[in-house]
C-alpha cells in the first residue's frame, strides 16, 4: 500500500519534524509513505490576491495528484470519523492520497472530486498540528488492520 499526504505547506523544519520522521517510519512498517508539502509561487501570489484565488491554486497545485488512488481531502465541513472509521478507508487500498489544504481551504469543486472528505474536529490547528494527527491516525488505522497492539 502506498500512502501520500499532500499539503500546501513551505518546507521548513519545525519542532513538530522529529515527531513526524518517527510516525512516518512507523508507518513504512505496514506501507510506503510519502509526505509531499507543496507551495509554488502561484500560491504565494495567490495569497496576495484574495481567499478565492488561494483557494483555486490549491485546486491547481493538487489537481495532478487527485488521480491514481483513493482521495480523501481533510475539511472542516467533512465527516468526523472514529479511529475504527478511519483505518477503513486505508484497508483494501493500493494507494490513498490524503489532500490538507492551505490557509484558506478548498473550494467546493475540488472537495467534491475527492472520493470522501473528513474533519479532524471543530478545533482550527495549524498544519504543522494537523499534519502531526493525519500521521498518527494512519499509522493508527494501519496498526488496527494489522492487529498490532499500538492502537490499545
Amino acid at each position: 500500500m502506498k500512502v501520500n499526504l499532500y499539503s500546501i505547506a513551505k518546507k521548513e523544519r519545525s519542532f513538530y519534524e522529529p515527531l513526524n520522521s518517527e510516525l512516518k517510519k512507523r508507518i513504512s512498517k505496514f506501507a510506503t509513505i510519502e509526505d509531499i508539502e507543496l507551495f509554488p509561487k502561484e500560491v504565494t501570489k495567490a495569497h496576495t490576491i484574495s481567499q478565492s484565488a488561494a483557494q483555486s491554486a490549491y485546486s491547481n497545485v493538487f489537481s495532478p495528484y487527485i488521480t491514481g488512488g483513493y482521495a480523501i481531502a481533510l475539511h472542516p465541513d467533512g465527516k468526523i470519523i472514529d479511529s475504527f472509521e478511519f483505518s477503513k478507508l486505508l484497508s483494501d487500498r493500493m494507494a490513498v492520497n490524503f489532500f490538507l489544504g492551505g490557509a484558506y481551504g478548498f473550494e467546493d469543486t475540488f472537495v467534491n472530486r475527492c472520493d470522501k472528505v473528513i474533519s479532524l474536529g471543530k478545533l482550527t490547528m495549524s498544519h504543522k498540528i494537523a499534519k502531526v494527527v493525519v500521521l498518527e491516525q494512519i499509522y493508527r488505522g494501519l496498526t488496527l488492520l494489522h492487529n498490532h497492539p499500538y492502537h490499545k
